[in-house]
Parts: C-alpha cells; structure tokens; sequence
C-alpha cells in the first residue's frame, strides 16, 4: 500500500471533522497530504491561501501532515506527490452517490489511483463547513465543530461585514 494518501477538499473552513479523518488517515499511511481544493465555481468564504494558511496551523501537531493548495485535477496533483491513495469522508448517505461518481471518475483518468473512504467518528458526523460558516454568519458558537484559530478566523470575517 501507498505510504501518501491525498485528502483533497475545499477545506472552507477545515473542521473537526476533516482533523478526525486526518489523524486516522495517519494511522494507516505514513504521510497525509491535505489537499486544498481552489473550486472557484464554489465560491468559497477564504481564498485558497488562507484556506490553506489555517489548515497548516490546525494540522501542525500532528507529525506527516503536508497542506498543500491546487487548482488542477486531483489525479494530476496525486502523480505529482507520488500518492495512489485518495482518502475521501462519507457523513451521510447522500455523500456516497457523488462520492461513488467521483471516485470511479477518478479511476478512468487514472486506473492506477484508488479511493478509500471513512466515516468521521460519530461526534463529529453531523459537521460540515456549509453549517459552520452559517452558524458563525448568524453568531452561533462554534467552538465545538471547528479549532480556536479557524472560530478567530469565522469571527473576524465575519465582523468586517
């Protein structure tokens, strides 16, 4: 098995829920490469580079974590790091249709590259960056779904509007 396995998102914020799949992505591979997504067509609250800026500050306890920004296709960016593991989270059912879509997408680009997917620990299950940006939009806490340096980031984003 590979000792790199690639975890793309857009990573906007990075969550809990993402660091729960991170640091079990460590368990089984020697090295996870945080792949931010740029996905303009998302129209994401942070820019890639502070998108990226916070996962590197979430992520640096933890030993063999890379964060790294892209804007071209996955499977180009998994060659590039010598990584043929792609490690995606399913929360719910409705993941797994895009998911399943995406992931045999990814294997007629490249055959070689495989795709394994986790559940996040059931506390963390419920958390998606779609919630948390609107709870923090709305002054809602938190605290709970998201690292202190990602709830300052929410907090002063969204003072300045």
């Amino acid at each position: 098995m590979s000792s790199t396995v690639i975890y793309p998102g857009t990573f906007d914020p990075i969550t809990l829920g993402h660091m729960d799949l991170i640091e079990r992505g460590l368990r089984h591979f020697g090295k996870v490469i945080v792949a931010v997504a740029d996905s303009p067509k998302k129209k994401p609250l942070f820019s890639l580079d502070e998108r990226v800026a916070l996962a590197r500050e979430v992520t640096e306890s933890l030993g063999n974590v890379e964060v790294a920004g892209f804007s071209n296709l996955l499977v180009d960016f998994a060659r590039e790091h010598n990584a043929q593991v792609i490690l995606r989270g399913l929360r719910v059912v409705s993941d797994f249709e895009y998911e399943f879509q995406l992931a045999n997408m990814n294997r007629v680009l490249a055959p070689d590259l495989e795709s394994l997917f986790l559940t996040p620990s059931e506390q963390y299950s419920f958390i998606s960056s779609t919630f948390v940006r609107e709870i923090a939009y709305l002054n809602g806490d938190v605290s709970k779904m998201v690292h202190p340096a990602v709830e300052a980031a929410l907090k002063k984003r969204f003072s300045q509007d």
